[in-house]
């Protein structure tokens, strides 16, 4: 089996690279790959989305690499591999950004990403550091993940699904902002699981052995 991370310059992909292939060795997932290939994408039995920085900046930067958006929709879309974004990686499955500009994002999960305003004026924006998750809907990757696990956020803007079934989690940070996202065989987290510890690992693992 093969999980593909994809490098479109859009963040470091040291530390999710690590985390990965640690959690296929564990539960023997097969190999874990960093690729900008389009060939990769189209082979791998599992992808996997990561992205630090602006929405627009990230959407541009990935359709900039020649076939593999094509590649990765078609082995999503039509053949169902199990996709897994990762903070921006995420946002960029809805429909639209706000993020300086409204861009088209994918389109997978129907909704838009604004950016977060908290109740509490105190409560800084980006959010940035530990915060507890609360399970909305149990899912097989969330199995042994329970609310009140932690996990590491970085980011201004949040993902608003338009249906509620699409929200898997979330946090509280001055009101309710999305942590996980999920549709068929599409996945997102907007805290970085490769940073989250115990329950971050145990995604990372849940997601390698998932079988939709």
């Amino acid at each position: 089996m093969l999980t593909v991370l994809i490098d479109y310059d859009s963040g470091n992909l040291h530390s999710a690279e690590k985390a990965f292939q640690r959690m296929a060795h564990e539960v023997g997932a097969g190999e874990v790959i960093v690729t900008d290939r389009a060939e990769d994408v189209a082979r791998a039995d599992r992808i996997v989305l990561p992205g630090d920085g602006a929405f627009p900046a990230c959407r541009a930067a990935l359709f900039a690499v020649t076939g593999v958006a094509e590649a990765m929709s078609e082995a999503v879309l039509e053949r169902g591999r199990p996709f897994l974004g990762i903070c921006v990686g995420m946002q960029m499955l809805a429909s639209r950004g706000h993020e300086y500009e409204e861009v088209a994002g994918l389109g997978w999960i129907p909704g838009d990403v604004v950016r977060i305003t908290p109740d509490d004026p105190a409560l800084k924006v980006p959010h940035m550091g530990w915060n507890d998750l609360v399970v909305d809907r149990a899912h097989p990757v969330l199995e042994g993940i329970g609310t009140g696990d932690h996990a590491y956020f970085v980011h201004g803007y949040q993902f608003h699904v338009d249906d509620p079934a699409h929200r898997l989690a979330h946090c509280d940070y001055g009101g309710d902002v999305t942590a996980i996202v999920g549709r068929n065989t599409m996945l997102g987290t907007q805290f970085h699981p490769e940073k989250s510890q115990a329950a971050g690992l145990r995604l990372i693992a849940n997601f390698l052995t998932w079988a939709p």
